[in-house]
């Protein structure tokens, strides 16, 4: 019976150790799967021919190329990209997903490839002060639904949280008065104002700087090492610091903008 029993937890011991690590599959199968919304700007887009574009499908796409597979893309929205992950439907999502406490019980994450923080929106012809959450206690304030930015805008006793699936939405909403400011990323804002065409500017930076990583399911450090060497190869050769610029005007993975 010990005999039986030591050879039990042997062969348990060996297939733990060749279990298939996720690049395995990704390389078997020939494409890495991506998930993001899509209606994102300028990280994640439509183009005016409906071809996906955007700063994170460049970075994606280069990582891809580097694995030596295809990207290929699924697009929803955001409330429903991280259960989805959890779900197998993508092997990572590519949305500027911040590394919190929490996401790391649930999966693991790249090295972080962009910088930046909260920040405020407001419409252009607004006279109050609003320079910080506190500020908005008693107002509404639009946020994307399941993102970072309503989570911590929820925390803040006072404030109607108003969420939407994505900033086209709460932008609208905010020009025509429905709610009296909106919370996003600081390097999302500008693109996303002169796209909308709206009566709104930038506001007040609220909060801390926050890293954005690549999330991808636990116990697959063969992936890691892949996705972490594809990125900071793009880094060490120029390739990520060109693609921030086209994007950005600056390298994004290196400091943040929060200008009002």
């Amino acid at each position: 019976m010990k005999k039986l029993l030591v050879s039990l937890a042997m062969l348990a011991t060996a297939s733990s150790a060749f279990a298939a690590d996720l690049i395995d599959t990704v390389h078997q199968r020939g494409t890495l799967k991506i998930g993001l919304e899509g209606t994102y700007p300028p990280f994640n887009f439509k183009d005016s021919k409906q071809q996906l574009t955007g700063f994170d499908v460049d970075v994606i796409t280069e990582v891809a190329k580097r694995l030596k597979v295809k990207p290929e893309f699924t697009t929803a929205e955001w409330s429903g990209l991280l259960a989805g992950l959890q779900a197998g439907k993508f092997d990572v999502v590519v949305n500027q997903v911040s590394i919190t406490p929490q996401r790391q019980q649930v999966f693991d994450f790249s090295v972080p490839y962009t910088i930046s923080s909260p920040q405020l929106i407001v419409r252009k012809s607004e006279t109050r002060s609003f320079k910080s959450l506190d500020d908005l206690k008693g107002k509404k304030l639009g946020v994307g639904q399941g993102s970072n930015y309503a989570d911590m805008a929820k925390k803040v006793a006072g404030i109607e949280v108003k969420t939407y699936p994505g900033a086209p939405e709460y932008l609208q909403d905010l020009s025509s008065g429905r709610i009296d400011a909106a919370l996003n990323d600081s390097l999302l804002i500008p693109f996303a104002i002169k796209e909308s065409k709206l009566p709104v500017k930038a506001g007040a930076p609220v909060g801390e700087t926050v890293t954005m990583a690549i999330p991808f399911a636990k116990g697959n450090p063969q992936f890691k090492s892949a996705i972490d060497g594809a990125l900071n190869g793009m880094k060490a050769d120029g390739t990520f610091k060109k693609i921030s610029v086209k994007w950005f005007g600056i390298d994004v993975s290196k400091a943040p903008v929060a200008k009002k």
